[in-house]
């Protein structure tokens, strides 16, 4: 087995974008999701379903710089904290997130129509399970199957797309560790899915019917499950074509 691909992105809900590698710290992959909007008058964090647009957009946070390309504009700049904080909602849980200064909340509230405010997040704090998420080659070419037609790994956002032979293999991974490159993960349960993965990723137009069909075959209660999230046990660097190797029960 080895990773057949990277992706995360800088700006929560932005498209997620292809990543030669990434660095995974204890508290998750370096860069990703650093940033998020927030919706003021809700006092909450964006949801990306409710927001698909969003997924038209690119972000990228370099030595400091955020660049954000939206359709007809690029904002960039170095994020100033402005020393407030608000405590807001998300998914049922409260963050506490630092609020940016700079020119990206005017552009996305022009683009989305509504009032939000940047905001900086604390690792981990607005990822929906763990730090680390997987799907696999098998997984994804049975669910082709039985959409009946190919169903990109970019729909699911995840840190890593792995290869593999046999569909829903990660689900054997539960509770135990994988090595891949210089870093080692544990993984800790399925994903729980929603209608993201029928948004193009990279026009959040809806396209796919993969939701319904995963939904005939993978529910479990009231969720329905595709791929796996992890916790970094040991930080390092991991490359697109770097091996997976499981190892011992977590």
């Amino acid at each position: 087995m080895h990773v057949t691909r990277i992706g995360f992105t800088s700006l929560k809900g932005a498209r997620h974008l292809d990543r030669p590698f990434v660095d995974l710290a204890w508290d998750g992959p370096v860069g990703d999701r650093v940033f998020c909007l927030v919706d003021p008058a809700r006092e909450r964090v964006l949801r990306t379903v409710e927001n698909p647009t969003l997924m038209a957009t690119r972000a990228r946070w370099d030595s400091g710089v955020l660049t954000v390309a939206l359709p007809g504009c690029q904002v960039e700049g170095e994020p100033a904290g402005t020393g407030e904080t608000r405590t807001l909602d998300y998914w049922g849980r409260r963050v506490t997130l630092e609020v940016i200064d700079g020119p990206w909340a005017a552009a996305f509230s022009q683009h989305l129509g509504y009032d939000v405010i940047l905001a900086r997040s604390p690792a981990g704090d607005v990822v929906y399970g763990a730090s680390v998420s997987l799907v696999t080659t098998g997984s994804l070419d049975e669910l082709s199957r039985r959409v009946g037609s190919t169903v990109l790994d970019s729909r699911f956002r995840a840190t890593f797309t792995v290869h593999t032979d046999t569909p829903h293999v990660e689900d054997a991974w539960i509770g135990r560790r994988l090595q891949l490159g210089e870093a080692e993960i544990e993984v800790r349960s399925a994903i729980p899915r929603c209608a993201v993965i029928d948004l193009d990723p990279d026009t959040g137009m809806r396209r796919s019917d993969a939701m319904r069909a995963l939904a005939a075959y993978r529910r479990q209660g009231n969720e329905v499950m595709f791929g796996v999230d992890a916790i970094v046990t040991k930080p390092g660097r991991v490359r697109v074509g770097h091996a997976v190797r499981p190892g011992a029960p977590g």
